[in-house]
């Protein structure tokens, strides 16, 4: 995760219609932490899609908001000794946060399931190369259930994440050479790895309670107990994961190993049948090499049976060009990314492409890509590489076909870094914001300034169904 960037607001204003605001008060409840009073909720006017179609039209992919709720400020320590007594010693000021990397309906109206990802975290440069920090090393992800209740979230219930035998997992780097080195708050200090960290993005909840999770480290596939203890993790076959306190299974394509660091999986989705996952990379792998894979705009989605433990099917998403995507990302293609996915029905996925600053919702059919599973293209040395390929069909890789499902970057008062997506029914979704912990900058105490940054979750209704 990366800092947030908050520089769309002026240019939404300009694109959209006024937000009509209005202002209501709530406590945030039945959670084992200080309490706090929560922010004002904000309706959406009707806006205008970029293609010039107001967004009360049947034809608009321009969603109007129904509600918008907010976390109130609550100490990071106070939640997670809540959870773990004695895992944080200072929070340096940091609230509960990053509780957005997904969303997932929790069966009940305005209720979900989210994540928090690895914890605060940024970086700092030294001697010209950036360090990446960890302010609270202590901080455990954890599962949340909560209520969007007017304009407040509220937490009913929090799963630490935890080993085999109860202890946290923490979120630090797991690997010296292979993933980033952690350090202290100032990166002056290395931390220790810790092959039992996690940095989770997305997750989804099965009907017998268990939960699934993605990883961006190695990457990895989480099997997690519904009271939060890691089960099993999958990781790709070659990366040598020892020493951690729970069972790792290398059975993943070992194509995986390339990914781009900070950016493995990203976006989870169960498919109807319960038993079938769909595991989105964030970015195009680092095939052959980082300016390859950087400039690429070929990302994968695996498909997984939790049945048989196997990978069963890998497809071929291609991304939008940034240049017309996001005409403020500076032309840079590594600034595209796969944040979350949802399953519309068993053919149907719903992916959240986006950028920090903008995201879109794409509807993609499975049935009519090709499946390179086991092909030469999870195969590291195949010359050219898939991430190469400036058109897929060429090298008889058919990509994913999709179409515009939902425009959120036409949507006045979206927050930034949309990271949760869960679909309600056919014509409502829920979208949740990662806000990176509030983190700003830390003074000459190591205190957060924060950024000011909220996390948030907005229901929205769709002006045509999905499917």
């Amino acid at each position: 995760m990366s800092g947030t960037g908050g520089k769309t607001a002026a240019r939404r204003a300009t694109r959209v219609s006024a937000v009509v605001g209005s202002a209501v008060m709530g406590i945030a409840l039945a959670v084992p932490f200080a309490v706090a009073v929560g922010p004002a909720a904000s309706a959406a006017a009707p806006a205008v899609s970029a293609g010039g179609d107001e967004a009360g039209g049947a034809g608009s992919t321009v969603p109007t908001v129904l509600s918008t709720a907010t976390l109130p400020d609550s100490p990071l320590a106070d939640f997670s000794n809540g959870l773990i007594r004695g895992s944080v010693d200072t929070d340096r000021g940091v609230d509960l946060g990053g509780i957005g990397s997904d969303l997932f309906p929790a069966g009940r109206p305005n209720e979900f399931w989210t994540v928090t990802d690895r914890g605060p975290n940024g970086q700092i440069k030294i001697d010209g190369k950036n360090r990446r920090t960890f302010p609270v090393p202590g901080f455990d992800p954890a599962i949340l259930r909560v209520r969007a209740d007017g304009s407040t979230i509220k937490v009913l219930d929090a799963l630490p994440i935890t080993t085999a035998h109860g202890r946290p997992v923490t979120g630090l780097s797991n690997i010296n050479g292979f993933d980033e080195t952690p350090y202290t708050w100032d990166a002056q200090t290395p931390l220790p790895f810790n092959p039992n960290g996690l940095d989770t993005e997305g997750l989804i909840r099965t009907r017998s309670g268990e939960f699934w999770l993605v990883d961006e480290y190695s990457p990895s596939l989480l099997r997690v107990s519904a009271r939060g203890q890691v089960l099993a993790r999958y990781i790709p076959a070659g990366v040598s994961l020892t020493g951690a306190d729970y069972p790792v299974v290398a059975s993943l394509p070992g194509v995986l190993g390339a990914r781009k660091i900070n950016r493995g999986f990203e976006g989870i989705a169960l498919a109807p049948d319960g038993r079938t996952l769909y595991l989105a990379v964030q970015s195009p792998l680092q095939l052959p090499d980082a300016d390859t894979g950087n400039a690429s705009r070929n990302v994968r989605i695996f498909r997984f049976d939790t049945a048989s433990r196997e990978v069963t099917g890998e497809y071929v998403y291609r991304f939008e060009d940034v240049v017309t995507f996001d005409p403020d990302a500076d032309g840079d293609p590594s600034e595209m990314k796969i944040s979350s996915l949802a399953a519309v029905d068993g053919n149907t996925l719903l992916v959240n492409e986006r950028t920090d600053a903008v995201s879109r919702l794409y509807s993609v059919d499975l049935r009519r890509a090709t499946n390179i599973l086991g092909s030469r293209w999870d195969r590291t040395a195949t010359a050219p590489s898939l991430e190469s390929l400036a058109d897929p069909a060429k090298a008889g890789v058919t990509v994913l076909p999709k179409r515009l499902a939902v425009d959120l970057e036409g949507v006045a008062g979206m927050p930034d870094k949309i990271e949760g997506i869960a679909i309600v029914d056919r014509r409502t979704i829920a979208v949740a914001n990662d806000n990176d912990f509030g983190l700003g900058s830390f003074n000459e105490a190591g205190q957060l300034v924060d950024s000011g940054v909220e996390s948030k979750i907005l229901q929205l209704r769709l002006n045509r169904p999905l499917g």
